[in-house]
């Protein structure tokens, strides 16, 4: 099949003259997308980039328009099936979390809240410290360098010193004010005795790199209008192009083909136009999300591979992990100007982050202070607390009576849990259903385990403990969120087995070696915290590796 559609495109004679071969093709250029583009471009590599959305310009977002937060549940929605822009495909399936992403220059990192957050030394040796899961082939040693520098890159706000995590480099701006919600919330914790630390952001504190200074307007998730929030398109892209590396926008990726030797070719890419066409390349990096790479490694099939390129281990889509959340919201007498940004964490804490054997689960969570946006969520936010009493709780008065008592005196904690590795929890190709281009969407079979579950309602008890001990007056606890908060891992897992992993300790396919991922799908497991630090930092540390040891790469014919 996947030979099949790359000898038409060469046939029609795509790709030879229009696409001459480059040193490495990238698919998707978001988190480590734009990683692996800006440091291979500067190293003298001819680089290009497959992106199937397109650039967003500041002008785009509607942050600062009246109708902001209705763009949110629209427009801008985080998920596609919503959104249903002409970048984005479907996700079908039978799942208790629905993934959610964007496509476009930027990746998910386009309307990401911008919490910056290192995993945990343990997070890489759960199956030592704890008998579940596996433990990574990499440890927080491997990272900590690339931690800082794409720390520095991203123009990250933040304090160093947290005694929860490693020692790390200084943060390159100090801390985004953690304001009336930071020093409510935190007052909760000290009267517990409950650890807390002010939140890192990649969001600039102060004008910094390509960034200007957070003038705290609480748009983050549908944008920043003053480029006070990195994104990989103010942050990467230009040094990336700058150095010769070439992005193709509205570039469906539709698969992988290989030469006779099992090489990857390049990749086969649908324009807007619908028309083939066939870049090719001596080596080719997946970073389109783990459901997005895992989808197009499953499309790739062929004789050598029926069932998945780089599938010999059948892992190729499996255990699929996100982050489980829920939140309570503590509701004040006091204005806290809960609307001021940034969206990102306010302080966090990682109280609760690692097992302890007197609780009937494993792992743990990270908490994190959110604002509470403008009136519309403050309502949404209510609503969703008194679900179980119908329509009439948001009617007429009772609506007034909602945005009155919650917009502007709130604070939430959100908090996710760790997803363990599971392998009925995977992407699929759908069989009935396809995206506008024709090719079979991801199907998501997710089902929510019972030491997440367990895990979760601990952490909102204690939650609720947390709010009331800040001065609620009540606290609105919402149960699982049914679309994720985009946090999608471990379709693709990292491994020096073979038989138990796709890729290896340093992302290249154990099957085509000329191959690699990596994006989010090679975490082994997901640890508790916001996964973009380790995304960036391993696509950095891979990278590195890729520039050393390029005089013994194999490449197609």
């Amino acid at each position: 099949m996947a030979a099949t559609r790359a000898d038409r495109v060469q046939r029609a004679g795509a790709g030879s003259g229009e696409n001459p071969v480059a040193d490495v093709l990238i698919v998707g250029s978001g988190a480590s997308g734009s990683v692996a583009a800006t440091r291979l471009a500067g190293a003298g590599f001819d680089v290009v980039c497959l992106e199937q959305g397109d650039w967003v310009h500041p002008a785009d977002y509607m942050s600062a328009t009246p109708e902001a937060e209705l763009a949110w549940v629209q427009r801008w929605s985080p998920d596609p099936n919503a959104r249903r822009s002409p970048a984005d495909y479907p996700l079908t399936g039978d799942a208790d979390i629905r993934p959610v992403m964007y496509n476009g220059v930027g990746g998910g990192l386009v309307q990401w809240a911008a919490m910056w957050q290192p995993m945990l030394a343990s997070d890489f040796r759960v199956r030592s410290l704890d008998g579940v899961a596996d433990d990574w082939p990499i440890g927080w040693a491997d990272l900590a360098v690339p931690y800082a520098e794409v720390a520095h890159d991203m123009s990250v706000s933040g304090l160093a010193g947290d005694p929860a995590l490693p020692d790390m480099d200084a943060y390159p701006n100090p801390p985004v004010s953690i304001g009336k919600i930071g020093e409510v919330a935190a007052r909760g914790m000290d009267r517990l005795g409950w650890h807390w630390w002010p939140g890192a952001n990649a969001i600039a504190s102060r004008r910094h790199g390509a960034l200007q200074a957070c003038q705290r307007r609480g748009t983050c998730m549908t944008g920043c209008p003053e480029n006070a929030k990195a994104t990989p398109s103010l942050t990467h892209w230009p040094a990336a192009l700058a150095a010769g590396a070439r992005l193709v926008t509205g570039a469906r990726v539709a698969e992988i083909p290989l030469d006779e030797r099992g090489r990857a070719l390049g990749a086969v890419f649908l324009d807007g136009d619908g028309a083939e066409h066939l870049q090719r390349a001596s080596v080719v990096i997946l970073a389109a999300n783990a459901v997005g790479t895992a989808r197009l490694l499953l499309l790739s099939r062929s004789a050598r591979f029926p069932d998945g390129l780089a599938n010999s281990s059948g892992l190729v889509g499996r255990r699929l992990m996100q982050h489980p959340y829920r939140t309570v919201t503590a509701v004040c007498e006091e204005p806290l100007d809960s609307w001021q940004g940034p969206w990102g964490q306010s302080i966090y804490s990682l109280e609760f982050a690692e097992t302890h054997l007197d609780r009937d689960f494993v792992r743990g969570a990270k908490w994190m202070v959110m604002p509470h946006g403008g009136p519309m969520f403050a309502v949404a936010e209510y609503h969703e607390a008194h679900r179980h009493e119908g329509f009439e709780a948001l009617w007429g008065e009772n609506f007034h009576r909602a945005a009155a008592e919650v917009f502007g005196h709130s604070f939430t904690w959100g908090i996710q849990v760790e997803d363990l590795p599971e392998e009925h929890n995977r992407v699929v190709l759908d069989p009935d259903i396809s995206d506008t281009s024709g090719l079979p969407t991801a199907r998501i079979e997710y089902r929510l385990s019972e030491n997440s579950r367990r895990m979760l309602d601990f952490n909102v008890a204690r939650g609720v403990e947390a709010a009331e001990a800040a001065g609620a007056t009540s606290t609105l606890v919402r149960d699982i969120w049914p679309t994720g908060v985009g946090h999608v891992l471990g379709t693709t897992r990292m491994g020096d087995d073979p038989a138990t992993s796709v890729v290896d300790r340093w992302c290249r396919s154990h099957d085509v070696s000329n191959l690699y991922v990596i994006d989010g799908g090679v975490f082994v497991t997901g640890g508790s915290a916001n996964p973009t630090a380790t995304i960036m930092a391993n696509a950095l540390r891979v990278s590195e590796h890729m520039i050393e040891t390029r005089a013994t790469q194999e490449v197609p014919l």
